[in-house]
């Protein structure tokens, strides 16, 4: 029995170390594997993923950051392609203050004729775009990507600055082996927070080893005489403690994917490092824990801030004349509102500091966010208008857990009248107020007001976008169907309509409704479509085949016709995210059919009312038969609390099935005796 143990440890110790991570030793039974045994829907696997952090150190320079990578992934087919990409962001700020990238080292590897080929990175396979004067992005795009590869790469970022990046721990695919290692002295000294939100929390491991450092000195000796001086070298040492933490995990399970979640990133695994001391060796402290306070005093205070709001003299006539007859607040607010949007062209990036700055950018015309929203801010201001710069994380950047400078990478304007506070976001081109871009309504922003002050604001819409559709048709004697159709959208409905066809031609437009359905669309309007404080209106003529089912000599009519949903998007037996509405939602369709001579009505489907969680939602379905030639329909779906909690997930999804189930009920029609 001991033998077989013994034999049993061997063999479990030898799997354990078969697998080679060295870099470029990727072997054939990793290239040979179709799919991750314990998730097979993946289209790619990490193999190996390392994280090391560390300071080196100099004597002339102290201690500088540097953040060693080495990924292996695996890609099984071509929906896995996009995980050779990489992009690599990099503080790049004037000075010498910046990330430099180096070592870095990638090949893509396929099994070919029964050998391994590995084919290099080149030159040409990496990319520098400057984002702003502060970050720029290194894009790598591997060569030679076929189904089954596995792309290898390692590099280094060395960073001047003590704060370490938020290390991530979880990816949207799994990960069969993942090493993060920080060594860091003991003078810097971290808070660590395993991200709170995360399904997946992982075991690690904290100690401490000894380090020295020699420090070499040189000083030149007096010189007597004709005598030449000496330069004498001293060389001491430095030595001190080193806090280790580690986190060595196998098996790291994707994260999960589920529809309608506000932001997969503020549930991923990740470590986060709130630098909050420095201590010297000779004891004395300088504290760098902060609190949201500070942070907007800082970005306030810098000159791309809180400067840029203080410039006047470059809008002054252009101002004065275009509120000159105008005295109503919001009126002006929407006529300076309107103006910036018309003056400044948002360039597609995204900040709180200026770029350009906000002269240049109002003289040249394109700027980017904080150009924008910090000038409009500035000029709401000067026509004694109650404007503060509002900062926000953007839902691609996530959202905050503890206080940093980073935690913000947006700014709007904010108006406050009485106890009414009108957000505005002058780089979006369709936006109005309190209709903000999805991208941003990202629960909550920090107001800065002047003289320091600042609170936090809510971003998430109040106010509900209605989408009312008019859909009147006809069953002709054939069984197609003609009709006409209106449909009216309101707030961020219409935002969103115009941000994807303002200004998109009919044919286009007809080609996308028509897309999917046996349909012939005809004599398209649409209204207001660039006219932004109004709703978009449009309505058009159909006519559609194979819509009316024939079964004996009844017939069965689904009365949304094509407007019915497709599926119900929430099957999954549990839900683990909050699902996000992002906003309050009235959906409704009011349908009147006239049927054709020699039928009668046999049956409608039955009336409902239906609410969920104390009027969180509401559905309600009504059907009326007008003489024997008409069945009239009123359909609603109200949205009115945008978060539905995975605590009462079931709950809603038997009230989304109940939905789509009435949605989807036929009217049966008969043949006249």
């Amino acid at each position: 029995m001991k033998n077989t143990l013994t034999i049993l440890a061997l063999l479990i110790l030898n799997l354990t170390f078969a697998q080679n991570y060295k870099f470029g030793k990727v072997s054939e039974d990793e290239l040979k594997e179709v799919s991750n045994p314990a998730n097979l829907d993946a289209h790619a696997t990490v193999l190996y993923k390392m994280h090391k952090v560390d300071f080196t150190f100099a004597a002339k320079t102290g201690f500088t950051q540097i953040n060693t990578y080495h990924e292996r992934i695996k890609i099984y087919d071509e929906e896995g392609f996009n995980w050779a990409n990489k992009k690599i962001k990099l503080y790049d700020g004037s000075g010498l203050k910046k990330e430099i990238l180096s070592d870095l080292n990638a090949y893509t590897f396929n099994l070919e004729d029964g050998k391994i080929k590995k084919t290099k990175l080149k030159s040409e396979g990496v990319f520098e775009e400057k984002n702003n004067k502060y970050w720029a992005t290194k894009s790598i795009t591997m060569p030679n990507i076929k189904a089954g590869c596995i792309i290898e790469l390692e590099y280094s970022i060395e960073s001047p600055f003590m704060s370490i990046d938020d290390i991530v721990l979880q990816y949207d695919i799994p990960i069969k082996r993942l090493e993060v290692d920080l060594s860091i002295p003991e003078y810097f000294n971290y808070k660590k927070i395993l991200n709170p939100k995360a399904l997946y929390s992982p075991k690690f491991q904290e100690l401490t080893k000894n380090r020295k450092e020699s420090i070499n000195t040189s000083s030149r000796g007096e010189r007597r005489g004709l005598l030449m001086t000496r330069t004498n070298y001293n060389t001491s040492n430095l030595e001190f403690l080193e806090n280790i933490f580690k986190i060595h995990s196998d098996n790291v399970p994707a994260l999960t994917n589920e529809p309608m979640v506000d932001n997969r990133n503020n549930y991923r695994a990740k470590l986060i490092l709130e630098y909050q001391f420095y201590r010297a060796p000779d004891g004395k402290v300088e504290n760098y824990s902060t609190t949201w306070n500070k942070v907007t005093n800082s970005i306030y205070n810098n000159e791309d801030f809180g400067n840029q709001l203080n410039k006047k003299n470059y809008f002054e006539n252009e101002i004065d004349d275009l509120i000159a007859n105008t005295t109503e607040p919001l009126d002006k607010a929407m006529l300076i509102y309107n103006f910036v949007k018309s003056k400044v062209k948002w360039n597609n990036y995204v900040g709180y500091y200026s770029d350009s700055g906000v002269k240049k950018a109002y003289k040249e015309g394109v700027g980017n966010v904080a150009d924008i929203n910090l000038m409009l801010t500035s000029i709401l201001q000067y026509a004694n208008l109650p404007a503060n710069p509002i900062l926000i994380s953007t839902k691609d950047n996530g959202i905050p857990i503890v206080p940093s400078t980073s935690g913000f990478n947006y700014v709007i304007a904010g108006i406050e009248m009485g106890d009414q506070l009108i957000l505005l976001d002058a780089s979006s081109k369709y936006a109005t107020q309190n209709v903000l871009p999805e991208r941003i309504l990202n629960g909550l922003g920090r107001i800065i007001r002047e003289g320091g002050t600042s609170d936090w604001i809510s971003l998430l819409p109040k106010t509900e976008s209605k989408e009312i559709n008019s859909l009147n048709f006809n069953i002709l004697e054939d069984f197609s169907i003609s009709g006409k159709v209106r449909v009216y959208n309101s707030n961020h409905l219409a935002l969103n309509y115009r941000n994807s066809y303002a200004k998109t031609q009919n044919e286009t437009l007809i080609k996308n409704l028509e897309k999917g359905n046996d349909i012939t669309i005809s004599n398209l309007e649409v209204t207001n479509a660039l006219e932004i404080e109004k709703p978009v209106q449009y309505t058009y003529e159909f006519n559609l085949n194979s819509s009316v089912e024939e079964i004996g000599e009844d017939l069965y009519v689904s009365p949304l016709l094509f407007m019915e949903k497709e599926e119900n998007i929430f099957k999954q037996e549990e839900r683990v995210f909050p699902i996000d509405f992002v906003y309050p939602m009235s959906e409704k369709y009011v349908v009147n059919i006239k049927i054709p001579d020699g039928y009668t009505v046999a049956s409608v489907p039955e009336n409902a009312n239906i609410v969920f969680n104390n009027s969180d939602a509401k559905f309600s379905y009504m059907a009326n038969v007008n003489g024997d030639s008409i069945v009239q329909l009123v359909i609603s779906l109200d949205i009115n609390n945008t978060i539905v909690l995975p605590s009462v997930y079931n709950d809603f999804k038997e009230f989304y099935k109940l939905v789509i189930d009435k949605q989807t009920d036929k009217i049966v029609l008969k043949k006249s005796i």
